[in-house]
């Protein structure tokens, strides 16, 4: 069995996550369509809206994400952190003013810088666990930010 060196994943990880959540550098996004990027043109108004019947509002999704990022640091860090309720965000993320919307934004990115420290201080990638979790990291938000920006294309015409 092959293997790759720590230095080359954790550069490639750290790459394609800039690109999801910050610059994209043409992995897989079209310019300026970042997950910050995207955000910085929802207000609380459009982040309020639940789309489509039975859908979340974007400002859950985005809660949803931040929420995602730091069970996974948590639950690095405390192999006997509890388990998370997964729900909660769904069933009590609604309606946000203003200010809810900052505060879900910089949850967002602590969380997500969290999550680079915890990339950036691992100097051995030594499970399928540890590979796997990051990549879905990579995957669950890449996820979520088709769901934000499709939601988008219907609610900005």
């Amino acid at each position: 069995m092959s293997s790759i060196q720590s230095e080359h994943f954790t550069k490639t990880l750290l790459e394609l996550l800039d690109e999801t959540f910050d610059n994209v550098h043409g992995y897989y996004l079209d310019k300026h369509t970042s997950l910050f990027e995207t955000l910085a043109s929802i207000t609380a108004d459009e982040a309020s809206i639940p789309v489509g019947g039975k859908c979340a509002t974007l400002a859950a999704q985005i809660k949803h994400v931040a929420f995602y990022l730091d069970v996974i640091v948590k639950s690095s860090r405390d192999p006997n952190f509890p388990p998370a309720d997964w729900g909660e965000i769904w069933r009590t993320v609604n309606r946000v003013t203003p200010e809810e919307w900052q505060s879900i934004q910089e949850e967002l990115r602590t969380n997500y810088n969290q999550i680079l420290n915890l990339i950036e201080t691992t100097t051995v990638w030594s499970s399928g666990d540890e590979i796997g979790g990051m990549l879905a990291v990579l995957a669950h938000t890449a996820y979520h930010l088709g769901e934000i920006r499709q939601a988008l294309c219907i609610l900005q015409g």
